[in-house]
């Protein structure tokens, strides 16, 4: 996808379609809804994924264009995929099985990134399963994690977040949260005072079945993020609603400089 609707990415990139829902901020997902509108069922432990051929090309065009310009952009990895679920059986788009498996193309993924195919990119590595990041990075990112990554994790309440970011937090490396979509009051203030997390993303449910966000949940963690010079990014309330002046504060981890760069928008 060359431009994301997704606010806080420039693009966003799937090497597959396909998951499992994890937890109850899995619900609602938007991302099998669509798969099972298009009549492809990729959704579960026992479904196959569906390859998606023309992410190659699409992260090499991402690449030109950012470097043309001298910009890093962002590409969320991925809207449709968890990068680091275990190894899935593959299909083509025909629905005929494949011989590799999900496992081998993000082993792809890794490899370009480790040898520098993509200078201009920043990935943001998006899971609900951070216990899987370790297990399947490339061994040298244990040590010397790439410059162009952030992994990040999707807590939507107090205990996803107790259990997501104690694990993600073993991991080296630039890590950010995506609070979304945030089911209750929670706080970050444990992880964010020993700067463990360097971004934080929050949003409220959308859709016709979301479950209501309370704008003081907000607040309190755009409150835990300037206390501690932590980047925020408030997303939305649910996309019908407006985002309230106060709350319309939209940060970016600064990959060059880690200075956090705001952009402060009227409502």
């Amino acid at each position: 996808m060359k431009e994301s609707t997704i606010e806080w990415t420039h693009h966003t990139a799937n090497l597959w379609h396909g998951c499992t829902k994890v937890h109850e901020g899995c619900d609602n997902c938007y991302a099998a809804a669509i798969s099972k509108r298009y009549g492809n069922d990729i959704w579960g432990n026992d479904k196959p994924r569906k390859q998606i051929k023309s992410v190659w090309a699409e992260l090499i065009k991402f690449q030109k264009e950012a470097h043309a310009i001298g910009e890093t952009h962002r590409v969320f990895v991925g809207s449709m995929m968890d990068i680091f679920e275990k190894p899935m059986t593959l299909i083509d788009h025909n629905g005929n099985q494949l011989q590799h498996t999900t496992g081998d193309l993000r082993d792809i993924l890794f490899n370009n990134i480790s040898n520098g195919m993509y200078p201009n990119l920043m990935f943001l590595m998006l899971t609900k399963r951070p216990s899987n990041i370790n297990k399947y990075i490339p061994e040298a990112w244990k040590q010397t994690p790439p410059e162009n990554v952030m992994f990040g994790t999707s807590p939507v309440n107090q205990e996803t977040a107790n259990n997501l970011i104690g694990h993600l937090v073993k991991v080296n490396g630039k890590r950010f949260l995506s609070v979304e979509p945030q089911l209750e009051d929670l706080t970050l203030l444990p992880w964010l005072e020993t700067n463990s997390i360097h971004w934080v993303i929050q949003g409220g449910e959308s859709g016709p079945r979301k479950r209501p966000f309370n704008t003081d949940w907000a607040r309190l963690m755009m409150a835990e993020c300037a206390v501690t010079g932590t980047p925020y990014f408030f997303k939305q309330i649910d996309k019908v609603q407006p985002i309230p002046e106060d709350l319309m504060i939209r940060e970016f981890y600064d990959s060059d400089t880690n200075i956090n760069h705001a952009i402060h928008i009227a409502a």
